[in-house]
């Protein structure tokens, strides 16, 4: 048929189609069970007839006599454009009450099905049971927000699959801060009922700002640090210029290649030693259930900072026009997928607003492209300061010989 496969597919029929300079293709052979010997060529799928996946199965080595008990297929389906029909809810425009989820929305996986089914499931029970407010989960709050954002606002051409590259918030997108961003939104809106999981929330949102808190108030100096601790870790060569300085124990924390454990093992020797106060006393190490999102919450903080800034600056850039001459390529452009160099060259946008609606660039590829305009802006720039303070040095120099 026409239609568009997934960009990200294994298959081989797509890998010959769009890289026709490969000479080789993995093929992953995996058992479908321990009571079965059929086996499943991973990466081997395409709209082949029967005989020829047999004739290319038989060409690898091993598999001279394999049988194929099922042969692969392609499946074309039609769906609706999700720009243009659905809502951030899932309704769709036309047909009020209506909600869809899945393939239909333009999107390709299990995962992509089961988070649109969510949002669209929610609000269908709340036109049920007559609830006015709507469940949306926004782009910070978690990935399925982003799908959702992403087919609402921008549509798709092709089947559409979630990618952690897709999210401008992904730091702050943690599988250990999933119950800190949704369960009490879940609650709010009677998806959650259950009285002891929010009780369970609380006290862990309780523990994590209680020991955040205690390790910013605990300070010692770098020397300190370097002498209970390891000197490598606390900084190696650097202790001889900042020994007399303090650092708290957060900022310990953040650096490189220290664990929240080893800081906290030095806050309780101290602590035994001496009287400690209220605010930096520790009861123990982090207990398990809060260790991991302590430790990321504080190494993350200034990145995050610095995500926050980095948005902030590209919704300021929207309006701003990029200049024509740009080629998408990859010796430009190194750090940008093949992907998003094919969809640059081909729509050329003349706006950082026009780019942000082609469909697969993500929010840092946009960032990182407004950065090489400003950063070209400011080279073409000084070239035009040097070429024109030339020019009058010149002029000078003919002025004084003349």
């Amino acid at each position: 048929g026409d239609g568009n496969g997934p960009r990200y597919c294994p298959s081989i029929y797509k890998k010959v189609q769009r890289f026709p300079e490969r000479t080789g293709h993995n093929c992953f052979l995996e058992p479908e069970g321990l009571d079965t010997d059929i086996v499943y060529p991973n990466g081997m799928s395409g709209p082949y007839p029967p005989d020829i996946q047999l004739k290319i199965l038989r060409s690898m080595t091993g598999l001279s006599e394999v049988e194929i008990v099922r042969p692969g297929y392609d499946v074309e389906y039609d769906f609706v454009n999700p720009q243009t029909a659905l809502t951030h809810t899932l309704e769709t425009k036309p047909i009020a009450g209506l909600y869809l989820a899945g393939q239909i929305c333009g999107t390709t996986g299990y995962e992509e099905a089961a988070a649109q089914g969510i949002v669209a499931g929610a609000n269908a029970g709340r036109i049920a049971v007559q609830q006015q407010e709507e469940f949306v989960i926004g782009r910070d709050e978690g990935y399925i927000g982003v799908l959702i954002d992403d087919l609402v606002t921008k549509g798709t051409n092709e089947p559409y699959r979630m990618f952690t590259s897709r999210a401008e918030y992904r730091m702050s997108l943690r599988a250990d801060n999933a119950d800190l961003r949704l369960t009490r939104k879940g609650f709010e809106f009677g998806l959650v009922h259950d009285q002891e999981r929010l009780q369970a929330l609380e006290t862990r949102e309780y523990m994590i700002d209680d020991r955040i808190a205690k390790l910013k108030h605990f300070s010692l100096k770098v020397q300190d640090w370097a002498d209970r601790g390891s000197r490598e870790l606390m900084g190696g060569a650097q202790i001889g210029k900042h020994g007399s300085q303090k650092k708290t124990a957060d900022e310990v924390v953040s650096m490189p290649h220290v664990t929240l454990k080893d800081v906290e093992n030095v806050m309780i020797a101290v602590q035994s030693e001496q009287q400690s106060d209220e605010e930096t006393e520790l009861d123990g190490p982090s207990p398990s259930s809060i260790y991991d999102t302590v430790e990321a919450a504080i190494k993350y903080q200034f990145y995050e900072k610095r995500q926050q800034r980095d948005m902030a600056s590209w919704r300021r850039a929207q309006g701003l026009r990029i200049p024509p001459d740009i080629t998408y390529v990859r010796s430009e452009f190194p750090a940008l997928r093949s992907e998003e160099l094919e969809k640059l060259s081909r729509v050329q946008p003349t706006t950082f607003a026009e780019a942000s609606q082609i469909s697969g660039l993500n929010p840092h590829t946009l960032v990182y492209l407004y950065n090489y305009v400003e950063r070209r802006s400011k080279e073409r720039d000084r070239s035009r300061r040097r070429e024109n303070q030339n020019l009058v040095n010149n002029r000078k120099q003919a002025t004084e010989s003349g």
